[in-house]
């Protein structure tokens, strides 16, 4: 018997009583911040079910984690506590437990239609780095910009390739992004150019959101990095093509990521994927020994790019990729991340950098659907070869179970012009 809830959830709901994802809400636009689970088109209050004493279990019973503005105290718990969480609401929520069902009162309190709601970061991010992770991708950006003969560097396949970008402006979906200003490439012997960013695009990737973390100086084994992952979020890391291109080379990005990344408000924990984990690609040359796991696994979560162009009332799909198109998983980026001692902390993000799979219709992003200007992008009668101003932006995720869908909603963003 498939599990149930007693709150009406629709086939392609990306919120059925399996998933329950986590944010951060506000009911009321002058209400404090607190965490909620998603639960078809409601958000259940956490501070509220806390509050009425129903974690009882051993590791919630009486923490104060679900009375916080961000989820960082209740991701520094540690998986038995998150399991924990999982079980508790559940069976709360599930059609044959009355405690909620069959009480108004607390009915009316605790939940909230997601019309309603404001949603927010749901942690606080004090370090977040960005991989590149997905083979297809960095082969293609290599095609571009050194020739096939050297598309991609050797050390790509010894280790996940990342750099550490800028958690400052990393915002909620929804939020617009003003287009950047920055220098470009010279012509000929000019000086270079200054302006507003003339190749904007969008990088379709996920990111994995850190529980515990690690003592400085301690690394995490590979085969132990899991139970530091919380659970993933969609992610866009806006990137002006142009403004990276000049400023690359010798320390990597820096003013062409750095104006903004966007993320989507619910995070899904690895035990709501664990129906859908599968294989991860076979990696060749075998990896050092501190990155061989010994189960290696990716999940089969469908991705999705829409861009509704300035100006017009609909979207046209741009690209659909999987998040099993990685090469190097979440726990090989974590444990290589950790490996010269650094420590990371509750919180901190990781972004798989951008997913591409073998086919031109699911590369992830502008740059290489256009190939980097060269040919144009064709949305509804009208063209791009990068973003314009008022363009939209909006990722979708989902793993599809039996007659349910586990998925992440939206993660958006819209283009303003330069000031």
């Amino acid at each position: 018997m498939a599990l149930k809830s007693f709150i009406e959830v629709g086939p392609d709901s990306h919120f059925p009583i399996q998933n329950l994802p986590f944010g951060i809400f506000k009911p009321e636009p002058t209400s404090p911040p607190r965490p909620g689970v998603a639960i078809g088109d409601y958000v259940l209050d956490l501070s509220t079910i806390s509050v009425s004493g129903l974690f009882e279990g051993p590791f919630l019973s009486g923490s104060d984690c679900f009375l916080q503005p961000n989820l960082n105290k209740f991701l520094a718990l540690g998986r038995p506590a998150w399991k924990e969480a999982r079980a508790t609401l559940q069976n709360l929520l599930s059609a044959d437990e009355a405690k909620l069902r069959d009480n108004p009162n607390l009915r009316e309190k605790s939940l909230v239609p997601m019309s309603k709601v404001e949603m927010l970061l749901p942690i606080a991010i004090g370090d977040y780095t960005d991989f590149f992770s997905s083979m297809h991708h960095a082969r293609n950006c290599g095609i571009m910009f050194r020739g096939p003969e050297n598309a991609i560097n050797p050390n790509w396949f010894q280790l996940p390739i990342a750099y550490h970008g800028r958690c400052s402006s990393i915002v909620v979906s929804g939020t617009d992004i003003i287009r950047p200003r920055g220098q470009g490439h010279p012509s000929g012997n000019s000086p270079p150019y200054f302006g507003p960013s003339r190749k904007l695009d969008f990088e379709l990737e996920m990111a994995a959101v850190v529980g515990p973390g690690n003592e400085l100086g301690k690394p995490v084994d590979v085969n132990e990095a899991g139970d530091h992952i919380f659970g993933l979020v969609l992610m866009n890391d806006w990137s002006a093509r142009d403004i990276q291109a000049w400023e690359y080379v010798p320390l990597g990005p820096f003013l062409g990521k750095s104006f903004g990344t966007t993320i989507s408000p619910w995070i899904v924990t690895l035990d709501a994927l664990e129906p859908f984990a599968c294989d991860a690609p076979k990696q060749d040359p075998q990896p050092l020994p501190y990155l061989a796991e010994k189960i290696s696994k990716n999940y089969d979560i469908s991705l999705e790019v829409q861009i509704k162009p300035a100006g017009q009332e609909d979207s046209c799909v741009v690209t659909r990729s999987n998040f099993n198109h990685l090469y190097w998983t979440v726990t090989q980026q974590l444990a290589h991340h950790t490996i010269n001692g650094c420590n990371l902390r509750p919180g901190d993000l990781l972004g798989t950098g951008t997913i591409s799979g073998p086919e031109p219709e699911s590369y992830g992003c502008l740059l290489e659907l256009t190939w980097n200007g060269q040919k144009s992008l064709s949305l509804n009668g009208t063209t791009r070869k990068f973003l314009e101003d008022g363009d939209e932006v909006v990722f979708s995720g989902c793993s599809k179970g039996d007659g349910y869908k586990v998925g992440f909603g939206t993660c958006s963003g819209k283009i303003l012009p330069s000031p």
